[in-house]
């Protein structure tokens, strides 16, 4: 992130202006937790990471949801019930801000919850109980998800924990830059000419 805040012109900081503060702790997260081998392979991201800044919810919603259900199957089961409820609240916020119905899932998050039953069950439960405020989504569910989610990936009993933190941070980046820049002229197709 520091070297995001250069390269943008900004004051030597690791929490630069130019990036969303979300993107950015999960950007500084994963840069912590990741083998000095694995981290040398994360700074050809930072040039995409420069730019990504909106006060849009969504962008957090996004954030939050995309961690959560890219930990939640491999966390251990001490984390999960959190991870489900981080997903369900994801959620939950982006179909009030899109006024859409309450209880809808993406197909990711449906997946997700279905590796752990149990938890999602749980989840569920907790989840009627509470009903969460902009900001407190922002100020702390958000936030929480992720780094529970970083957490959850670095303790999980899996091969390559490096691996799945640097696509965890490549899709978020994705998803932030679709959200913020929308799409690319490449990924629009080219209108036909009605004379065509």
């Amino acid at each position: 992130m520091e070297l995001a805040s250069y390269l943008a012109g900004e004051r030597w900081s690791d929490h630069p202006a130019c990036t969303h503060p979300l993107l950015a702790a999960l950007a500084r997260l994963v840069n912590d937790n990741t083998s000095d081998e694995s981290r040398a392979k994360l700074v050809g991201l930072v040039p995409s990471i420069i730019g990504l800044s909106s006060d849009d919810l969504r962008v957090d919603a996004r954030i939050a949801l995309r961690c959560a259900t890219t930990a939640l199957p491999v966390a251990a089961a001490e984390r999960q019930l959190a991870l489900a409820v981080s997903v369900l609240a994801a959620e939950e916020m982006l179909a009030r801000l899109d006024g859409a119905p309450s209880g809808r899932l993406s197909e990711a998050s449906r997946r997700a919850m279905a590796e752990v039953p149990h938890a999602t069950e749980q989840a569920r439960r907790f989840s009627r109980a509470a009903r969460i405020t902009e900001k407190g989504f922002r100020r702390y569910a958000a936030p929480n998800a992720v780094q529970l989610s970083v957490v959850g990936i670095v303790q999980a009993c899996i091969s390559d924990p490096d691996a799945l933190l640097r696509r965890l941070l490549e899709e978020t980046i994705a998803d932030c830059d679709a959200l913020i820049r929308g799409p690319r002229t490449a990924d629009v197709p080219e209108a036909t000419p009605a004379h065509a």
